[in-house]
C-alpha cells in the first residue's frame, strides 16, 4: 500500500513504526523493537508489508500471539497485505534487548540479562555462580530459587537484602 499522498519509503517507516509498537506478550513492558525480536519490515513490490521475527527461543510459544498481534496491527492501520516471516539465522540473543527495554524490565521488578556469552564456551560440571542484582534495592545478596519462572526465558530470584521474589530474563 503506497498512500495518495506519501512514498513507499514512508510507508515502509510507518509500518515499521506500527510493528515496533506491539507488546510482547509475555512481558508487556516491553515492546517487540524493546525485546529485540522485530528483525525487519520491508514492503514487496505488490505492496505486501513483510515483518520479520526472531523468537527468543526455538518453539518460544509466544511466537503465535506475537505473529498474529503485528498482522493485526499492521492490516488495522491500513495494509490489507501483510506476510509475517519467522528469521531463525541468526539466532536470537539477549544482547539485542535495548537499553529502554533493559530499563523497562528493571523499573518492573525484572532483573535484565548481562551480557551473553560468544564463542565457546566452556564446560563446566558445577553449578554456575552468577551475580544478579536485586531490581527494586540493587543489592548483589540474591540468590537463584528456581531455574525457570513462567516463561523459560526466565528464572526465579530472591533478595536477601530487601527480601523480596524477582524474576531474571536469563542471557543467551
Amino acid at each position: 500500500m503506497v498512500t495518495a499522498t506519501g512514498s513507499r519509503t514512508e510507508d515502509v517507516r510507518r509500518a515499521r513504526s506500527i510493528a515496533e509498537r506491539v507488546p510482547d506478550p509475555e512481558l508487556p513492558m516491553l515492546t517487540l523493537a524493546d525485546l529485540g525480536v522485530l528483525r525487519g519490515v520491508e514492503m514487496t513490490g505488490d505492496g505486501t508489508v513483510v515483518a520479520s521475527l526472531t523468537p527468543t527461543y526455538s518453539g518460544c510459544p509466544a511466537m503465535a500471539e506475537m505473529r498474529a498481534a503485528v498482522d493485526a496491527r499492521l492490516r488495522a492501520a491500513g495494509y490489507p497485505r501483510v506476510e509475517i516471516r519467522t528469521v531463525l539465522d541468526p539466532p536470537w540473543t539477549s544482547d539485542w534487548i535495548t537499553p529502554e527495554g533493559r530499563r523497562r524490565l528493571t523499573e518492573h521488578g525484572i532483573a535484565p540479562p548481562g551480557a551473553a556469552p560468544h564463542g565457546p564456551v566452556a564446560l563446566s560440571l558445577l553449578p554456575t555462580r552468577r551475580t544478579v542484582p536485586c531490581p527494586r534495592c540493587g543489592s548483589a545478596d540474591t540468590e537463584e530459587t528456581s531455574r525457570f519462572a513462567a516463561t523459560s526465558c526466565k528464572a526465579l530470584w530472591r533478595c536477601h537484602a530487601c527480601r523480596e521474589p524477582f524474576e531474571y530474563v536469563k542471557e543467551i
